[in-house]
């Protein structure tokens, strides 16, 4: 592992030394004209008399598949503008325009279709952009780009007209973006970045009007400019979106509780708005807000100390989230996630559930699955001095669950009235080269039960942000620094040093401990990164991330893991133009090591990993990784340090040509331990099929089997000492992802998503750990016969380690099937311009028993005789726009 450290810090060094392989292209400039006249319609057919007075532009250049040629078909275009829109009309020219892939989709959905897209840098800023486009099939699709190219959010749904024709020379694209979906600063003449891209989906074909090259560092920065604007002012911008919805929830009526009578009503309402403060300033917020359409969250069995991350999917907290964003550290692993502001944890599912340990005595209970979010606001956008500013404020309701008793009601309270408050600045000096700023966010709890009192009352965390880019955006350097605050009761302070992402209890700890009198905890983070990302196929980085003990930032964001320092060393080489058989070839290699505050070397890792894609654009990645034997202070759940064995991982992942109207991946991993017993094999596949250019399917199959020697059950007490007592686990996991898509329209789409998920683990072999940091089975003892006996009436096993006939202690059965189906059916009108008609009908059906059994047929029939939940939901909202 030095020899490889050694050798990847030789590669660092080396391409730092080497020229750049192109120089940044000529900007080049484009312009618009005044229309005096009557606007042009937007029916795709590009003959109103206004268009006679702008003329053509061309010039594009092929990005793909030969990067620099002239594109194999001519695109033209036309600028318009008037007081309150800018129009844009395209011609895409096409030899063979039968095979044009004009296929219907769902919004935002064009990747299958030939398609056209115009980017507009309305900041001028060189890293933010609006992109608006069409595919050949009439399908919308909007973004904003961010961070010159490192995010694109396509949550961003502005209102704007579209409309496309197909001719016997190609297809024609019109567009008509309202100023008030765009913002700019107040000048005389506005001077904005600019860019059209098409794609021709049946050759992969990609053209630029602004050449970029592929190892451009960025995308923002390389546009061309768009003139001739002179006159226009930011509008004015008042949206309002009213909604309603109705609910009807089905379920198994339980006889004897007055709360699951079989079936629930609910009329609901509530109000989303836009307010344009400025022309670059925009103050978006929700009252009392509705995500029934959304999309269910995947099953999961985690069986792990930490907490499962969920991407955000409700539309408020989506739109616009870059400019929210603040990652802990850098790259695409299971540390990617991790942030200091996570918005799921606004209108999360309440923290307290009634107890009777709390003195809370009742037969049946009515416990609320979710805090309702009674209102939030944002303010968001991007000054003409280059500063980024995103200010979140939501306040949940105070939420209590109901419990009866003999008939008797009384209200608990399970989530206290809690505001969350986020506060993003970033500021771009140098043409955007250069970037500083920073975060707050601050979670307070008003806490007046005795039984919340395990919450934090107060939780603040704070970062700062530097970025700085040089030589064309060559090289980069990057560095955050974070702290965080919190203070509550001292149970509530004493939950968090016990959390699995510190346990200060730990008895073998020396630079931390536990404090059970603590009122506060305070700690701090960072990361550092230097490199080069652009203009060379080489790319590279050095760095390294660190959390103190005390780092804690999970009441707003999302942390698995404090008390860490983890330096790294990562190089890739491309090659972006065909060589031989291959289109593009990549490949990776990095190495890492981790450190705890205490000075202990916790882990050694390295991988290589790299992929192809061939001329007929079948392609494959695939990877090797291979951690050292380390320690572990999570292992034992809050136990000493413990040994793991060291590991190898395999994987690989293949895909076929996405042209075709059917497609495969398939992609699969191998992980082997050094103690011979664990291991694990994990096996995906995805089918698409695309029946017609409305209609596609996918079918998702997964498997995976894991064997693990050492899986966690629990920790007892016996004769003043701590029993670790872990097990053999072997699991096996299959599940289906269902997707039908069905699109009528541009603006009508059936959309059906279903999971049938089935995981059960059985448990043997126990065992006790004796010597934690010690090598191989040395560190544990297993039980023998004599010493443990497993009582089917109780489902629990009781040891006699000392083998005198008495029980010393007992645990339950561990082992699991866990079976659950999950579908929701959406159909969704956009009857007019951001005005919507929602109908849904979801359902759930869950199973647990503890037999361990993995029988996949018998657990589906198992599984659809459980009752369902079924829940039909009917939303319409309104758009006003003033």
């Amino acid at each position: 592992m030095r020899k490889a450290t050694a050798f990847l810090l030789l590669l660092l060094v080396a391409p730092l030394f080497a020229f750049g392989d192109n120089l940044k292209p000529e900007k080049k400039v484009a312009y618009a004209v005044y229309c005096k006249d009557k606007a042009p319609r937007i029916d795709g057919k590009l003959d109103d008399p206004a268009w006679q007075t702008a003329p053509f532009q061309d010039t594009f250049i092929q990005l793909n598949p030969v990067e620099g040629n002239s594109p194999s078909e001519r695109t033209a275009f036309k600028v318009l503008y008037d007081a309150q829109n800018i129009y844009f009309g395209i011609i895409n020219y096409d030899h063979n325009p039968k095979r044009i892939a004009a296929r219907v989709s769902r919004r935002d959905e064009v990747e299958n279709s030939d398609f056209i897209v115009v980017g507009l840098d309305t900041y001028f800023d060189h890293r933010t952009a609006f992109a608006f486009g069409l595919s050949a099939g009439g399908v919308k699709t909007d973004l904003v780009i961010s961070q010159d190219g490192e995010r694109m959010d396509d949550s961003w749904d502005p209102v704007w007209d579209g409309q496309v024709s197909i001719t016997d020379s190609g297809w024609v694209a019109e567009m008509r973006i309202p100023y008030n979906q765009l913002r700019f600063a107040r000048k005389q003449e506005q001077v904005w970045g600019f860019q059209i891209f098409r794609k021709i989906y049946r050759k992969q074909e990609e053209d630029f009007w602004q050449f970029i090259p592929k190892n451009a560092p960025g995308l923002v920065s390389y546009f061309g400019e768009l003139r001739g604007i002179r006159g226009i002012k930011p509008p004015k911008r008042i949206e309002l979106l009213p909604y309603t919805v109705t609910e009807v929830k089905r379920y198994q009526k339980e006889a004897g509780n007055p709360f699951a009578t079989g079936s629930d009503f609910n009329l609901n309402a509530g109000l989303d708005g836009k307010i344009g403060i400025s022309g670059d300033l925009t103050l978006d917020f929700t009252v009392n807000p509705d995500f029934g359409q959304v999309e269910a969250d995947p099953s999961d069995v985690n069986l792990t100390a930490f907490e499962t991350y969920f991407e955000e999917k409700r539309p408020f907290f989506i739109e616009g989230k870059s400019i929210f964003n603040f990652p802990l550290a850098m790259g695409d692993g299971d540390m990617s996630t991790e942030t200091l502001f996570y918005s799921r944890r606004i209108g999360r599912a309440p923290h307290y559930y009634p107890s009777s340990k709390d003195g809370f005595n009742f037969d049946y209970a009515d416990v609320p699955e979710q805090t309702p979010i009674w209102g939030a606001a944002k303010l968001s956008g991007k000054t003409r001095n280059g500063w980024s500013i995103g200010i979140l404020n939501a306040l949940t309701g105070l939420t209590k669950a109901t419990i009866d008793s003999a008939g008797q009601r009384r209200q608990v309270t399970i989530e206290p009235l809690t505001n969350y408050f986020v506060n993003r600045l970033q500021k771009d000096f140098n043409q955007g080269n250069t970037s500083f700023g920073g975060i707050v966010t601050a979670t307070n709890r008003r806490i007046t039960d005795v039984h919340l009192r395990f919450l934090n009352k107060s939780a603040y965390t704070g970062g700062i942000d530097v970025r700085h880019q040089w030589d064309h955006k060559t090289y980069f350097l990057d560095f955050k620094l974070a702290g965080s605050y919190l203070s509550g009761d001292p149970q509530a302070i004493e939950l968090v040093q016990r959390s699995s992402a510190r346990y200060f209890q730990r008895p073998d700890a020396r630079h931390v401990h536990l404090d059970t009198t603590r009122r506060s905890l305070a700690g701090y983070g960072g990361s550092f990164s230097i490199g080069r990302v652009g203009n060379s196929n080489w790319r590279l980085a050095g760095g390294g991330l660190w959390r103190s003990p005390g780092f804690e930032t999970n009441d707003l964001g999302y942390m698995r893991k404090a008390d860490q320092v983890i330096p790294y060393v990562w190089v890739g080489y491309r090659i972006n133009n065909p060589v031989g058989i291959f289109r593009s070839v990549s490949i990776n290699s990095n190495v890492w090591q981790m450190w705890n505050f205490g000075g202990e070397n916790l882990a050694t890792g390295g991988n290589l990993n790299g992929g192809a894609q061939f001329l007929n654009y079948w392609g494959f990645y695939l990877g090797v990784n291979r951690e050292q034997p380390g320690l572990s202070p999570w292992m034992l759940r809050g136990g000493p340090m413990a040994r793991y064995e060291g590991n190898w991982n395999f994987w690989i992942n293949t895909y076929s040509d996405s042209r075709k109207a059917w497609r495969i991946r398939l992609s699969g991993g191998v992980n082997v331990n050094d103690d011979k017993i664990s291991n694990s094999k994990s096996l995906n596949v995805s089918f698409y099929v695309r029946l017609s250019d409305r209609v596609n399917v996918r079918v998702s199959p997964f498997y995976n089997h894991n064997v693990e020697n050492l899986q966690y059950i629990t920790t007892l007490d016996y004769a003043g000492q701590k029993r670790y007592i872990f097990g053999e686990l072997n699991q096996k996991t299959l599940g289906l992802v269902f997707r039908f898509n069905y699109s009528p329209t541009p603006n009508l789409s059936i959309q059906y998503y279903g999971q049938p998920f089935v995981s059960a683990g059985a448990y043997r072999a126990f065992k006790r750990i004796t010597a934690p940091r010690a090598k191989g089975s040395l560190r544990y003892q297993q039980f023998t016969g004599s010493e443990i006996r497993y009582d089917q009436d109780e489902q629990s096993y009781y040891v006699d380690e000392d083998r005198n006939g008495a029980v010393d202690y007992s645990f339950g059965r561990p082992d699991f099937n866990f079976k659950q189906f999950r579908s929701n059916l959406v159909v969704r009108w956009e009857y007019r311009p951001g005005s919507t008609l929602f109908l849904v009908w979801s359902q759930s059906r869950t199973g647990f028993d503890s037999t361990g059994e993995f029988d996949y047929a018998k657990n589906m029939r198992q599984l659809f005789n459980v009752w369902p939940e079924n829940v039909f939901l009917v939303k319409l909202n309104y758009w006003f726009s003033m």
